[in-house]
């Protein structure tokens, strides 16, 4: 039987690209994949991630994103010495990395191993054990507790894996799907030449040529949060629904950066839609197993999101009727009331997203 203690929250957008190289493999050409047996367009989700943790650090309150870092033992040291200034930086390094290994991260020169996920408030707690001596082989449980406690709402949403130290782990409260275009796409290339400015008049040719590899794509984008497990990891009601909210802006708002410079890929998307479900996330990719193929005059962007409000409308043959959904979009299309009620913009969206979640976890309990 169903716990009572079960919100998953489906984040599902349609953005189209124009042509761009925003993530790519170690060819140089964009990342794509086969689906529904054609070629489509794809951006993995480490990639979108990273961008997301940008948007966090810049839009989030001060201070509740984590640092992903093989030089923990500095930034560890750094607050040793905010905390008694008196210490040498040689002996704040020294104390602040016997904490780390006794807590059972291995470091080489003061460096961890691999890159480590350490939030703000778990350094600060960490520094203060150093302080007060609390950094010796028989208090590992209790600096692994302190490494493990407070997480920032990045480490929460997706998660810390500490091949020595399992202890250490954090599980994903999150999952982001790999972006894949809604249609077949085939990769193009675009030949380039640059001018040398100082190039002698009785001389010709280019100073550099070359080529770049390049796509364009209506992409179906979807991720998803575990809104009570997400609640445990905070332990704030208030600060689960900031951290939703600020999770569907930064998941909107958010563009990798890839070739920036050479495309200026800034699109934003042309559909969103956000359902709160309580007996499991649902990804409505399957809208698109059968590309979108469509004529010159139309585009994707509607086919795209009729697709999608289709396969919404669909799976309630197999799962349960969604607690709520909100929905956003900047295409004429109608969509005959199957989403429910449009919301008139994003920050009203957000505003009545917080309330749902909210109202459902005060029936669950905190």
């Amino acid at each position: 039987m169903m716990t009572k203690k079960r919100l998953y929250m489906d984040v599902h957008v349609i953005q189209t690209l124009p042509p761009s190289n925003i993530n790519r493999d170690d060819t140089g050409s964009p990342k794509t994949a086969q689906y529904g047996g054609v070629r489509r367009a794809r951006v993995s989700s480490q990639a979108w991630k990273r961008s997301m943790r940008q948007y966090f650090n810049q839009q989030g309150a001060e201070g509740n994103v984590g640092i992903r870092t093989k030089d923990i033992v500095n930034y560890v040291a750094t607050k040793v010495r905010t905390l008694n200034p008196d210490l040498s930086q040689d002996v704040a390094i020294a104390e602040a990395e016997k904490a780390i290994n006794n807590a059972g991260i291995t470091t080489k020169e003061h460096m961890a191993k691999a890159l480590f996920f350490l939030g703000n408030r778990q350094a600060e707690d960490l520094a203060r054990a150093v302080v007060s001596g609390k950094n010796e082989k028989e208090d590992r449980k209790e600096l692994q507790q302190i490494i493990a406690n407070n997480p920032e709402i990045d480490i929460a949403l997706f998660g810390r894996m500490v091949a020595d130290a399992p202890e250490l782990n954090t599980d994903a409260s999150c999952q982001v799907a790999h972006a894949i275009s809604t249609h077949a796409i085939q990769t193009e290339f675009d030949y380039f030449t640059a001018m040398d400015d100082l190039l002698a008049e009785d001389q010709t040719g280019a100073g550099m040529l070359g080529n770049i590899e390049y796509n364009s794509s209506t992409l179906y984008r979807y991720a998803n949060i575990s809104v009570y497990n997400f609640a445990v990891q905070l332990g704030e009601k208030e600060a689960t629904v900031a951290a939703c909210k600020l999770f569907v802006e930064a998941f909107v708002n958010s563009l990798p950066t890839g070739k920036e410079n050479t495309f200026a890929h800034q699109t934003i998307p042309s559909f969103v839609m956000v359902t709160l479900r309580e007996d499991r996330p649902v990804n409505l990719v399957s809208a698109f197993e059968k590309p979108v193929r469509t004529s010159d005059e139309n585009g994707y962007i509607d086919m795209s999101i009729d697709r999608l409000a289709d396969e919404y409308i669909k799976t309630e043959k197999i799962v349960l009727q969604p607690k709520a959904n909100f929905y956003l979009k900047l295409s004429e299309k109608s969509l005959d009331n199957r989403l429910g009620r449009e919301s008139i913009n994003l920050s009203e969206l957000l505003s009545q997203l917080g309330e749902a979640i909210s109202s459902h976890l005060e029936e669950v309990g905190e």
